[in-house]
């Protein structure tokens, strides 16, 4: 593991998606230089568009430092950096750049505790109370570096993938700027039980109507849950647990599916071919004829 120097000053950022920016611009406004970004390739985001920049990339070039795809030019930027920071790069980095620059990785995740690409959903979909931002060394094997710095945080019982990521990244910036500015030292080894986080499925958002109201909430609260209504997809964008409810599972009435165990009552939803809307709404343009069965 190459060693920091005592006083840093120069980076190397690698980062590709959204929450990857404000660390960057944290780091920029504290006063680091930014001698390089590393990103990922342009991409189309959607079937008939062009490609565009990643938000990193974007973001890079507001601040007027430069950007390259290429991650063997961190190589090259060596000389003129005194480490590099990476923040959900999406790919591995290899030892040509370990080896000539000292490197920490921030992850969104009490480590070893999910390790891997999704560990803001697996805490939520596990039902975890906390989780937190890790900073640890970066090494050539997927989030094993020793850790320079961990904070957790409570996972609230309604809250969000899109909230807790908010609140996740945000704590990320001061975290890495007060650790740079001392010059990262002794990273101690990660101690527990070692759980991955692999990447969320389409199959893991589907609704399974026999199983608890409580894991189904879970999946809602990721943002992306579906069942399916008369053949079609249908979202349930957000959803509020009924304990009490006593329906059978899947059958929705009024505004309430039964579950496993308890109900759901319905808050946000998307037809296929519609717009997102309130459940209260859907349902009074559908103009159902009674109850009728969410899973077919």
């Amino acid at each position: 593991m190459t060693p920091w120097p005592a006083t840093v000053r120069r980076l190397v950022y690698f980062g590709t998606p959204q929450l990857a920016v404000p660390p960057l611009r944290a780091l920029h406004a504290a006063g680091f230089e930014i001698a390089l970004v590393v990103t990922g390739p342009d991409r189309r985001r959607s079937r008939r568009g062009s490609p565009e920049p990643s938000p990193v990339s974007r973001a890079a070039a507001a601040l007027g430092v430069p950007v390259t795809h290429d991650p063997a030019a961190a190589v090259a930027a060596a000389d003129a950096a005194d480490g590099a920071v990476v923040v959900a790069y999406g790919r591995l980095i290899g030892l040509d750049v370990l080896d000539v620059l000292p490197a920490l990785n921030v992850h969104f995740s009490l480590l070893p505790r999910w390790r891997g690409a999704a560990p803001m959903e697996r805490a939520i979909l596990a039902g975890d109370e906390t989780t937190g931002v890790s900073i640890m060394a970066l090494t050539e094997t997927l989030d094993t570096g020793p850790l320079y710095d961990q904070v957790a945080t409570p996972i609230g019982p309604t809250e969000t993938l899109a909230q807790l990521r908010e609140r996740l990244v945000a704590t990320s910036g001061p975290l890495l700027v007060a650790l740079l500015r001392v010059g990262p030292r002794d990273p101690v080894e990660q101690q527990g039980e070692v759980t991955w986080a692999a990447k969320i499925s389409d199959d893991d958002l589907r609704l399974d109507w026999d199983r608890p109201a409580a894991e189904l909430h879970r999946q809602i609260r990721l943002g992306r849950a579906w069942t399916t209504l008369a053949g079609e997809r249908f979202r349930i964008l957000g959803a509020t647990v009924a304990a009490d409810h006593e329906g059978r599972p899947g059958v929705l009435d009024g505004l309430v599916v039964g579950t496993g165990a308890g109900g759901l009552r319905l808050d946000e939803v998307q037809a296929a071919g519609r717009r997102a809307m309130t459940a209260a709404e859907w349902h009074l343009g559908a103009r159902l004829d009674g109850a009728c069965l969410l899973g077919t």
